[in-house]
């Protein structure tokens, strides 16, 4: 990701509709920490872009603190116009190649258990990720945190 980029991730964010003006806030910080911050290795963002060159989607991804071979997928989100065209996939398929290239053994994805995020849980499914956990009430009264995990071989 590029500091011309900022804006448009940050308007996409927007765009998707499932992001909560905290989570925004969230998000537009971790942005420019890595853009301000290139020496930091806590968390990566990448942008997909269409045959146009627009953004059509991010990604923030990172090794998890403290955990041997765990990678977290932080945030994705693809604009709506041009979602269920394969960018998301190809963001996912993205961050498993750097995780098994960096000997990792383990993906997390955590998401909400909202209505609105069914069609997110389904498309994590069938990337092979399955539900590993749930915290009932985690977000705000019922509204669950659903953990997706995937495992990989370590190439040794």
């Amino acid at each position: 990701m590029a500091k011309v980029d900022r804006q448009p991730v940050l308007d996409l964010i927007r765009e998707t509709g499932f992001f909560t003006a905290g989570e925004i806030q969230v998000a537009e910080e971790l942005i420019d920490i890595y853009l301000n911050h290139p020496e930091q290795r806590d968390y990566y963002i990448v942008v997909i872009e269409n045959e146009e060159g627009q953004i059509a989607g991010y990604m923030t991804y990172g090794p998890t603190p403290l955990a041997e071979g765990t990678w977290d997928l932080y945030w994705i989100a693809v604009s709506p116009r041009v979602q269920g065209k394969g960018y998301g996939r190809q963001l996912v398929n993205f961050l498993e190649d750097q995780v098994q290239k960096n000997a990792g053994r383990l993906v997390l994805i955590e998401t909400s258990s909202q209505p609105k995020y069914q069609p997110t849980r389904k498309f994590y499914e069938k990337l092979g990720y399955t539900e590993v956990a749930r915290i009932r009430d985690f977000y705000r009264p019922g509204d669950d945190r659903v953990i997706f995990g995937k495992y990989f071989c370590s190439k040794e």
